[in-house]
């Protein structure tokens, strides 16, 4: 069986991989894992997003069926986020992102002040 060129902007597993390495899309799929959660409560949890991006990636992973969208007769209308069970398949690896960026962040903090400061030593290819 052929490998799908992931390079092509066409292909459907670079389309899928585009969604999940939005940094947005990570945090709300890492953000309802627990529990289903309104608009106002993602806005207020994740740190420098906008209403629009947040609206945006929400209908995004609504449309990827990643999420549920579920709007209660209330007034004004309420309106509540949950994972989907497609979307908890894939939390397992987006979770696995998140343990290893705790786990290296020094590093990786620790390499970005080397290069920062010019002390980044170039290996030859």
């Amino acid at each position: 069986m052929l490998k799908p060129n992931v390079f092509n902007a066409q292909c459907s597993t670079r389309v899928v991989l585009d969604r999940v390495g939005d940094k947005w899309a990570v945090l709300i799929l890492i953000l309802l894992h627990d529990e289903p959660q309104r608009f106002n409560q993602l806005r207020r949890r994740i740190d420098g997003i906008s209403q629009k991006m947040l609206s945006q990636t929400l209908k995004s992973l609504e449309r990827d069926g990643l999420i549920r969208r579920t709007a209660f007769a209330t007034v004004p209308v309420t309106v509540e986020y949950a994972i989907t069970p497609l979307g908890r398949t894939l939390h397992a690896a987006v979770d696995a992102l998140r343990i290893w960026a705790e786990a290296h962040l020094g590093e990786v903090q620790k390499a970005q002040a080397r290069y920062d400061s010019g002390d980044a030593v170039s290996e030859a290819a």
